[in-house]
């Protein structure tokens, strides 16, 4: 510091006083506080702190006294945890304020970060962009036409992507819930054998011309009229195409909208040819894949919401189990083959003739479903029976724990954001 006569440095934290000596703050691990000791007047030490004082040599800090005492742990002792009962970002935050940067926390720690800010980034930055954009418009008219078309644009993308944004929003989520449900009850009646068709030749119950003329082909052309329309005009107010086009929701809604457009063209183009058994067959295939239109009511239910966020954080865990599950699969149904089959290839257990064959019902002794289609006959076999489903109880419930408690943390955090988007939502309707 190239003003003040004193030796002695202070630094008021929050209300918490760190004396350091003069030469320290030279090579001061915090960047913030190693600029006190390049500042030349006392305008230039105003830029870095809140306050000075030049009798006292006091510089004064408005920031969170408690963290800053744990960032005072990380140099003496070279290890930064979060502050407990302290929110990561708020922590991470002060970090930033004093020149430390995420690397500088321990692993765990940057895990639990890295949590957070991915959690943040999703549910909270389109609320962000929205207010950026505010901000932007404050300087620019208000009668302007460029200004005027991007807050329609906007006002469109809210109502169809975010049903809780206002009440048309709602609204057009019902409608689409409504078309959704009568597409899935539809696409179920229709595999009832006592369902009647407008053919009556099965071969050619999926022509196009003809299906039309019965009430279900126009119900379901009426749904995917209305999902294709939906999806285009999503796709026309999103702000950014290519993130569109791979966000997984507008994935399935490809999937589910388009066999029923390939179906149609098939039937066209094969006619009455010798290739129409083969097609039958791929429509009905086809047809199967609209099953997918259940996963759009995610879009409009916390509870499927809540469950894709849990499979999204908890992909390690779900890796686990499924690594636990085919070593034991491996192991017991290697074993279960040779006590039940191996030994005594004459008199042994036929359904226990290869280890694929062993695999199915280590599964499903290990699950304790137990369908009784296979099971062991020999008293080793009975007693590797048992330690399979003691050992599969076991191996299940150690990850299930995580997973439980990352789906109980994403529920309370979607039912706050969608509380908040309710308080939005009822004063909007007030006023």
């Amino acid at each position: 510091m190239k003003f003040g006569k004193k030796s002695i440095c202070i630094l008021n934290v929050g209300g918490t006083k760190y004396a350091f000596p003069r030469d320290v703050i030279k090579d001061f691990p915090l960047r913030r506080v190693s600029r006190l000791h390049s500042c030349a007047s006392e305008k230039e030490v105003l830029e870095v702190c809140d306050d000075y004082d030049r009798e006292r040599n006091e510089f004064f800090f408005d920031r969170h006294s408690e963290a800053f005492g744990f960032i005072m742990l990380y140099v003496k002792y070279g290890k930064l945890r979060f502050v407990p009962q302290m929110c990561e970002l708020s922590f991470y935050n002060e970090m930033i304020y004093w020149g430390l940067e995420s690397s500088h926390l321990e692993f765990c720690c940057q895990r639990r970060l890295d949590d957070r800010m991915s959690d943040t980034y999703t549910y909270f930055s389109e609320e962000d962009t929205k207010v950026e954009d505010d901000l932007r418009g404050e300087d620019v008219p208000e009668n302007s036409a460029g200004t005027g078309s991007a807050k329609w644009l906007e006002r469109m993308r809210r109502t169809f992507e975010e049903p809780t944004s206002s009440i048309a929003a709602q609204i057009l989520a019902s409608v689409s819930v409504i078309f959704v449900i009568v597409s899935m009850v539809l696409l179920c009646a229709s595999t009832l054998p006592d369902w009647k068709t407008a053919e009556n030749n099965s071969v050619e119950e999926h022509r196009y011309t003809e299906s039309l003329e019965h009430p279900s082909g126009v119900i379901e052309a009426v749904c995917i009229g209305w999902f294709t329309a939906e999806c285009i005009v999503r796709f026309i107010v999103s702000k950014d195409k290519c993130e569109f086009v791979r966000r997984p929701l507008n994935i399935i809604d490809l999937l589910a909208i388009t066999p029923y457009y390939v179906s149609v063209l098939m039937t066209v183009l094969t006619g009455e040819n010798s290739q129409l058994q083969r097609a039958g067959v791929t429509l009905r295939v086809l047809r199967m894949m609209r099953i997918f239109w259940v996963i759009k009511l995610a879009r409009h239910f916390l509870g499927l919401q809540t469950l894709g966020l849990t499979l999204k954080r908890c992909y390690r865990e779900m890796v686990m189990l499924l690594v636990f599950i085919c070593v034991a699969m491996a192991i017991f149904g290697a074993l279960a083959q040779l006590l039940e089959h191996g030994l005594d290839l004459e008199m042994g257990n036929e359904d226990y003739a290869s280890i694929p064959a062993a695999c199915w019902w280590v599964i499903i002794s290990m699950t304790t479903v137990g369908y009784g289609d296979m099971y062991p006959i020999t008293t080793p076999g009975r007693v590797l029976g048992g330690l399979c489903v003691v050992s599969g109880i076991v191996l299940l419930a150690l990850p299930i724990t995580f997973i439980y408690h990352s789906f109980v943390q994403c529920y309370h955090e979607l039912k706050f954001r969608s509380a908040r988007c309710t308080r939005s939502l009822s004063a909007e309707f007030l006023n």
